[in-house]
């Protein structure tokens, strides 16, 4: 390991252990922080230093940590053969037949960036038919710009068993194997770090499906040869079958380094209330949308299953973390966690999480916060839509009162919970400037605002994206706030974050990352 000194001086340096930033620097030898202090103190570490880099006002503070990616979906982005430019059918048969010809030991052939002219309405079963009589048995999958929708021949929807209505990744499992293995697919990792570097992200906890379909090996021999410069907690999410315990013992014994672990489980209870999917512990109002007036819940959550898989989870040691959505889910959860075993404190023994709480009433909050519970939210949530044409169906769905109780960041804060940032990458990719416009201002994409009341001040969401991210991947000793010993994850940001006006926090930007002593991003120089 180098024993090179590099100093970060800064007006404004937020170390996380404190509310505001000071003027000050952080001293970085080989991988890990030596020294943070205030501008008085920095002589004798400047005398020493083999470079020196003058930040000015621009914010330097701990790496970002994304608690919710899923790699599997980035990939499905640039998957197969490029479609962007076909105009017709035939240009899409022709590009498909080049790519499956220079993949001949892939079982299936497939595309992105359809255009949506060949996929949408009629023209994807128009599609789909010249694809079965093109390729016969072969499976052929294309996915729209995005990955938002797709065609597939009658071979591929035999095979893999998803629609183009749905095929997020819970449903396209089954196509793991086949596309995981394909040499592109795992070159595509260093792209994938890449792009979170210069978000500054330097840590995530990544879905991995079931056993992760032999990727589980790409990313050893990533951390083996150095490779990585995103320190990477696994979850498995179950699809295919139940928990696979065996399997988490295996990988958790594999994955020790600095740079990959393996955490627990990770899955889905509800889904969203504004499409009436969710499981709220009130019925949804006469008025509501997708048959679920009347009803608390129009698909039952598998509710014994995920309590079996829980206690079984807890007693290996593993930790579990249900994406709830609705306020009835939250609390379903929250009384399964609540009756696992505790220490004297009254504290879960595990760090069970609940992910994305759309809704949630605050009495669950409250005693989420006694549990020791960990609430991983998506700040970025609100850029997705305009104001009315959520809040609007919302208001059908459950009403004005209710709807005070969306996106309840300062609940979570307040009732003691640890709050944490992540994106559900790609359906959003890393920005801690829409962040702070969405979870600190409270703004929708058109700038109007909702339940101001429920958001975190700057310090707290930074901590959140920092620190909170550390104490979810078990790793607040090494990682999450700049202190003397700590790994040095850090990134700097392109101006002062304290003194942003919401309004125009959109824009912000990260100026350089450093992953483990080392920079992996710089906006001025190239890496």
């Amino acid at each position: 390991m180098s024993n090179r000194l590099t100093v970060l001086t800064s007006k404004s340096v937020f170390t996380g252990t404190e509310d505001q930033p000071f003027e000050g620097f952080v001293a970085v030898r080989g991988n890990r922080i030596e020294a943070v202090g205030s501008a008085g103190e920095v002589d004798s570490f400047l005398a020493q230093a083999d470079e020196v880099i003058d930040c000015g006002d621009r914010t330097v503070m701990p790496g970002l940590v994304d608690v919710h990616t899923f790699y599997t979906g980035w990939a499905l982005r640039s998957l197969g053969a490029d479609l962007s430019e076909a105009s017709d059918v035939d240009e899409v048969v022709a590009l498909l037949r080049l790519w499956k010809d220079a993949h001949l030991d892939c079982a299936a052939a497939f595309g992105h960036d359809l255009p949506a002219s060949l996929a949408e309405g009629a023209e994807n079963e128009k599609t789909a038919a010249a694809l079965d009589d093109a390729f016969g048995d072969v499976p052929v999958v294309c996915f729209t710009p995005g990955a938002e929708t797709c065609v597939l021949n009658a071979a591929a929807s035999e095979r893999y068993g998803f629609t183009p209505e749905a095929c997020y990744a819970e449903k396209t499992w089954r196509m793991m194997r086949d596309f995981l293995a394909l040499p592109e697919v795992r070159a595509g990792y260093s792209d994938y770090m890449a792009m979170l570097n210069a978000r500054g992200v330097t840590a995530i906890k990544e879905m991995a499906f079931d056993d992760y379909y032999g990727f589980a090996d790409e990313m050893a021999r990533r951390e083996e040869s150095g490779e990585l410069t995103v320190r990477v907690s696994m979850m498995s999410q179950p699809v295919g079958a139940g928990a696979n315990l065996s399997y988490a013992r295996a990988a958790r014994d594999r994955f020790q380094g600095p740079f990959v672990r393996f955490s627990g489980f990770n899955r889905m209870t509800d889904r969203g209330v504004w499409a009436g999917l969710a499981e709220m512990i009130d019925p949804y109002e006469e008025t509501a949308d997708a048959g679920a007036a009347g009803k608390t819940v129009v698909e039952e959550p598998e509710w014994g299953l995920i309590e079996d898989e829980l206690r079984a989870i807890d007693a290996e040691g593993f930790r579990y973390s249900l994406h709830c959505q609705g306020d009835g889910a939250v609390r379903h959860t929250v009384a399964l966690y609540a009756s696992l075993p505790r220490d004297e404190h009254g504290v879960m023994l595990r760090r069970h999480a609940i992910t994305d709480l759309e809704n949630s009433d605050p009495e669950d909050l409250a005693l989420f916060g006694k549990l020791g519970g960990i609430c991983e939210v998506y700040p970025q949530i609100l850029t997705l839509d305009k104001r009315e044409d959520c809040l609007s169906m919302m208001r059908r769905q459950i009403g004005e009162v209710r709807l005070l109780h969306s996106w309840n960041r300062r609940g979570m804060e307040d009732a003691g919970c640890t709050v944490c940032c992540g994106t559900d990458l790609p359906l959003l990719i890393p920005s801690l400037g829409e962040s702070v416009f969405s979870a600190c201002g409270g703004f929708f994409a058109d700038g109007l605002s909702v339940n101001e009341g429920n958001t975190l001040t700057i310090a707290e969401l930074l901590r959140a994206w920092t620190a909170g991210g550390a104490y979810d991947l078990m790793r607040e000793d090494e990682l999450g706030t700049l202190e003397a010993g700590k790994l040095a994850d850090i990134c700097v940001l392109d101006r002062d974050v304290f003194g942003l006006d919401y309004h125009d926090a959109c824009d912000l930007a990260v100026d350089m990352t450093m992953s483990d002593g080392r920079i992996v991003f710089d906006r001025n120089k190239e890496v």
